[in-house]
């Protein structure tokens, strides 16, 4: 289904509207659980992880077998304000090397056995900067969560997505200011290595931004705050709950865009699970709003859907066990 919202409170609508997990495979899957040829609890997260899974695909015994991950790249004009170590031009670059296949998240795909897709959005125009304008329009802001609901597609069963953007860690701290208050220096870091000088800078653009757009609700915190690749993640994201295709939240930048989803509208992000804690300083405190363990924690920050895409061996790692393993009646062994 192509994206069929031309408002932001149409997308919230069409979000709010989205089917829940199948309790009955929940259930089957938990009773499938208790009679595997393991002591319970012995695998302990995987289970769980497993369990959730299958309520999510609706069947009891679930299988991982066309993982999908996205990268979409956005410019920012909050990067007039010296924000980032890097020039704008590294976006379109790093594009082409994704398209090349020469970057971390085209090996990190393969190996997890996951389909690609890169999609660029409008980088020859910026986004405005955010401490003097709102960066988006509305219609800006739903053209992009449009083309991250419509680069879903229909069979995956696993979604991971990633974003590439000079200048979007700044934008995510300044919507995870909007969102949980605080203090701006809370939420800002180092990115791509910006010296001291540099980090004060990038509070000081999170204040005045925030200031400005005071009182915008959580789907106009991504407008005004936002970039167009922080939205195509969360309408990408939105539209793996409207299929319901579970869904691992990579970094910081990524946990951003999907908080204002999960302000939005509540429960919104049942279906995704945290793929890594960042070593981004703010991600874990936006990973303890939304109620989310990381799966894993590399001291990664790069960015672009990796630490997501790591996490995908382990979700198959738990589905296999679950759904491959014997029970104790089919293999013979006495249930004690």
């Amino acid at each position: 289904m192509a994206a069929e919202f031309s408002t932001l409170e149409a997308f919230r609508k069409v979000l709010a509207e989205a089917p829940g997990t199948d309790q009955d495979a929940v259930q089957q899957a938990e009773e499938r659980n208790g009679q595997l040829t393991k002591p319970p609890g012995a695998l302990g997260r995987l289970e769980d992880m497993a369990i959730w899974y299958a309520g999510w695909r609706g069947t009891a015994r679930p299988e991982i077998a066309s993982p999908q991950v996205i990268v979409f790249a956005g410019n920012h004009g909050v990067t007039a304000q010296g924000v980032s170590a890097f020039p704008a031009e590294v976006t379109e670059q790093m594009v082409l090397n994704f398209q090349h296949g020469g970057a971390a998240i085209n090996q990190l795909s393969r190996a997890a056995g996951a389909t690609l897709d890169v999609h660029a959005l409008s980088l020859e125009t910026p986004t405005a900067d955010f401490t003097h304008a709102p960066a988006m329009s509305e219609k800006e802001v739903v053209a992009a969560l449009a083309t991250g609901w419509n680069a879903v597609k229909a069979d995956t069963d696993l979604l991971v997505v990633g974003e590439m953007g000079i200048g979007n860690t700044t934008s995510a701290a300044a919507i995870a200011h909007a969102l949980y208050g605080g203090a701006a220096d809370d939420w800002v870091g180092r990115g791509t290595g910006v010296d001291d000088a540099g980090l004060a800078n990038k509070a000081r653009v999170v204040r005045e931004g925030v200031a400005l757009h005071e009182g915008a609700d959580a789907l106009n915190v991504l407008r005004c705050l936002g970039g167009r690749e922080l939205a195509a993640m969360a309408g990408a994201i939105g539209r793996a709950r409207y299929l319901r295709i579970p869904v691992i939240l990579d970094g910081f930048i990524c946990s951003a865009a999907a908080a204002t989803l999960a302000e939005a509208v509540p429960g919104a992000l049942d279906h995704a699970i945290a793929g890594h804690a960042s070593a981004e300083a703010a991600h874990g405190a936006v990973l303890d709003r939304l109620g989310k363990e990381p799966l894993l924690s590399l001291n990664m920050r790069l960015g672009e859907a990796s630490g997501g895409a790591v996490a995908i061996n382990v979700l198959k790692a738990a589905v296999a066990c679950h759904s491959g393993m014997a029970t104790f009646a089919e293999a013979g062994v006495s249930d004690v």
